[in-house]
């Protein structure tokens, strides 16, 4: 590089330093704005907290709101080997909303289908028109209309009659009778894997193919009148209640044994419908001659406490939104209605003119209570909002276990059904 001359060297070092201390002024006069400006809006906005070591206090820097991670739900209790999981570990019921109907069932007519103990036939009833628009005959004695587990069929109890009527619920009609000892009940395993026949007066628990209804394992009982249940949350076991000795057995599901069974602590007890609470901690069984509830833990299985309802207390149905459970008086012809959150009654609907609500279920979007009027050959409909009685509707004799149909859900565990 050439050599500058001396004053030209001079000069360009003389403007540089100029130069350097302007920007070195700037850079103070940015600096000190841009602290002052922090300082300014840390006083208006900011909380004072301490150091994580403990030491003196200082403003808290003004952050964006970040939305809260989404607390998990609770993992559903690990279930009966290929039952399918709850949809929410805290409510059984989860699967039952109004109107979710499977893909199975949402075809279905809309149906109540109502079996007549003394005249040996199912009425049909269009819920629309609350009006009967078929008879159809069937066995000796049908105590109850069952949805499978895949919920393709509705299998009819013909008690008396030793025999189950299937009838297709797409188009109404009924098949060939398949020969089954002694079925006053009917229930299934939630692993779909076995049809449950109560078979009350043989005092045995028949596990049969869930779709030829052969016999696979039968399980005598010591007790008598076997003829409601329901199962656990994880469905490994389910309780029986004993109508005509007045106990309850606990059942392993898997096994297929009996592991408890106990005596109710009231002289003359009949245990009917029997309820698992949304939560799965609670069994409820309705008792005709105590005029209540038993309240029982399931797991432990220890002596239940009587919550009474009203005299011959006898069918037990949950609201869609999990939070009440209906429950048929049929001695008194009224319904009380339970609230799970608060743990007790807090209405009681009475029939105009009384009657003999039994056994039924919910319409599909759980605005009615269907309740079949076992002395009274009648059924009712009756408004859930309101307790109001919509229709009542002449049947055949002894109506019973009507089956509302179709209804939510995925899979049906039997009696007028249980849907989870």
């Amino acid at each position: 590089m050439p050599t500058l001359p001396a004053r030209a060297h001079h000069t360009r070092t003389h403007h540089a330093r100029r130069g350097a201390a302007r920007t070195h002024h700037a850079r103070t006069r940015t600096l000190a704005a841009t602290a002052l400006l922090i300082a300014l809006g840390l006083a208006g906005c900011g909380s004072p907290h301490h150091d994580e070591d403990g030491g003196g206090t200082k403003k808290a820097a003004v952050v964006p709101d970040v939305p809260k991670p989404a607390v998990p739900e609770p993992a559903a209790p690990a279930g009966l080997p290929g039952m399918p999981p709850l949809l929410k570990a805290d409510d059984v019921y989860a699967a039952d909303r109004p109107n979710q109907l499977s893909p199975v069932v949402k075809d279905f007519p809309s149906r109540v289908y109502v079996p007549n103990t003394n005249s040996n036939t199912v009425s049909v009833i269009d819920p629309t028109t609350y009006k009967v628009v078929e008879t159809i005959p069937v066995g000796n004695q049908p105590q109850h209309v069952v949805p499978s587990w895949d919920m393709k069929t509705l299998w009819v109890n013909n008690n008396r009659g030793h025999t189950l009527t299937p009838i297709d619920p797409a188009t109404g009609v009924a098949g060939k009778p398949v020969e089954v000892h002694d079925p006053y009940n009917l229930y299934f395993t939630p692993d779909g894997k076995y049809a449950v026949v109560m078979a009350s007066l043989d005092r045995e628990l028949v596990f049969r193919d869930p779709h030829t209804m052969d016999r696979r394992k039968t399980v005598p009982v010591s007790c008598y009148g076997v003829n409601h249940a329901d199962f656990s949350a994880d469905g490994r076991y389910f309780v029986v209640s004993c109508e005509f000795s007045g106990e309850l057995l606990k059942v392993d599901t898997e096994k297929m044994e009996v592991v408890g069974q106990q005596k109710l602590p009231f002289n003359g007890a009949m245990p009917q419908d029997v309820k698992i609470s949304p939560d799965g901690k609670t069994f409820y069984i309705a008792d005709m001659m105590a005029h209540g509830m038993w309240v029982l833990d399931g797991e432990k299985f220890t002596t239940p406490t009587l919550l009474p309802t009203g005299k011959g207390c006898h069918g037990l149905y949950v609201s869609r939104d999990s939070k009440e459970m209906y429950v048929s008086n049929r001695g008194e012809g009224s319904v009380s209605v339970f609230d799970f959150t608060q743990n007790k009654l807090t209405k009681k609907w009475w029939l105009p003119d009384g009657g003999s609500p039994d056994m039924g279920g919910v319409s599909a979007d759980g605005k009615v209570l269907w309740l079949s009027g076992r002395y009274d050959s009648e059924v009712y409909a009756i408004d859930t909002a309101t307790g109001k009685q919509l229709a009542r509707i002449p049947v055949g004799s002894g109506p019973h276990g009507l089956a509302v149909y179709p209804q939510p859900g995925r899979y049906s565990l039997g009696h007028t059904g249980i849907f989870r």
